[in-house]
């Protein structure tokens, strides 16, 4: 087994889909999950596997991962949180990608400060290459350290025992990030539910109205106040 092959073929098919690949037209269902299928077809572990179905998506909406679709047509936006989902969702749980991504979605999604998920995505495809070649030769180094163990094997045992350890040390290393990840999330702030966010926006609609019915008020107030000093 050439171990080193695997590895670089295997990062070769690893990467971010390009923002300039995705239609700027907005995409029904079956468009939505042709795309994902075809772009993404290099990272399926078997052929039968799924990159994203039907059901999929509706989950993601109905919890809230995802922004629910305008006349069922889904926009250039909502392509790139269905690509941080797909990528999110093989070290994070559901509820942990919610968590992480609300406050991008909140903030970001269709310009709603200025910038939109474009602006998010940009920067993560700029970052891409340089920790690809990172994470390369960091698993090459593992791989040193798994050749150079169990010194004491007899040759026929020493195949599988570096194999084991290689394998073993990438899964630790894993394990210890995937550790860190859900410390993180786990201090973040549960995001609102769209009930909730609904009950907020209209409690802000109706402290704004009562303001200006104040600052009116007090307007006129004014006014006839000025008015009896003449």
């Amino acid at each position: 087994m050439d171990i080193k092959k695997i590895i670089e073929e295997t990062m070769n098919n690893i990467f971010l889909i390009e923002q300039e690949d995705i239609p700027n037209i907005d995409l029904y269902m079956d468009q939505v999950t042709t795309f994902m299928e075809n772009h993404l077809k290099n990272h399926k572990r078997n052929d039968e596997d799924k990159i994203l179905t039907k059901t999929m998506i509706n989950n993601y909406a109905k919890n809230d991962l995802l922004p629910s679709p305008e006349k069922k047509r889904y926009t250039k936006e909502h392509m790139l949180l269905l690509t941080l989902i797909y990528y999110f969702k093989s070290v994070m749980s559901i509820n942990d990608i919610k968590k992480l991504l609300a406050p991008i979605s909140d903030t970001y999604f269709q310009g709603n400060n200025g910038k939109d998920l474009s602006y998010i995505y940009k920067e993560l495809i700029e970052m891409e290459n340089p920790l690809k070649e990172y994470s390369l030769n960091d698993m090459n180094e593992k791989l040193k350290v798994a050749i150079e163990s169990y010194k004491g094997a007899t040759k026929n045992e020493a195949n599988y025992l570096h194999l084991f350890a290689f394998v073993s040390l990438l899964s630790f290393d894993v394990y210890m990030k995937k550790q860190v990840i859900e410390a993180i999330i786990d201090n973040l702030d549960t995001p609102l539910s769209k009930e909730e966010k609904e009950k907020a926006m209209k409690k802000a609609k109706e402290d704004k109205e009562k303001a200006m019915k104040k600052a009116e008020a007090e307007k006129v107030r004014k006014s006839k106040s000025e008015k009896s000093k003449i």
